[in-house]
């Protein structure tokens, strides 16, 4: 395993706990329909934090399990930003997920 890998892994698990924290981790699972047309970020059939957690943390593991390479770049914090912008309780995931993205950009 790479020290990227490494850091990728934790980063996710960082997030995930996040998310988990702030009471944002669903237990359910979404609908078949709202993986159709979801568009970028998930807009138009899922919350920001479904989309992490449902979309981003299984494809970045699926990536590492296959040992594929990583993207060029990540967008996930300068999204946060803008979805999670008058939050306060949104800080800490918003930089974990612009630590995210330093690790590819």
């Amino acid at each position: 395993m790479t020290p990227v890998t490494t850091k990728v892994i934790e980063k996710l698990s960082a997030i995930e706990g996040e998310l988990k924290r702030l009471g944002r981790w669903s237990t359910y699972e979404l609908s078949e329909e709202q993986y159709e047309d979801m568009g970028a970020f998930g807009v138009n059939t899922m919350s920001y934090e479904q989309w992490l957690q449902f979309i981003l943390i299984p494809t970045v593991k699926d990536i590492i399990e296959s040992k594929e390479e990583f993207p060029d770049e990540s967008n996930t914090g300068a999204y946060a930003v803008r979805y999670f912008d008058g939050d306060p309780d949104a800080f800490q995931l918003i930089s974990l997920l612009c630590e995210f993205d330093e690790l590819f950009n």
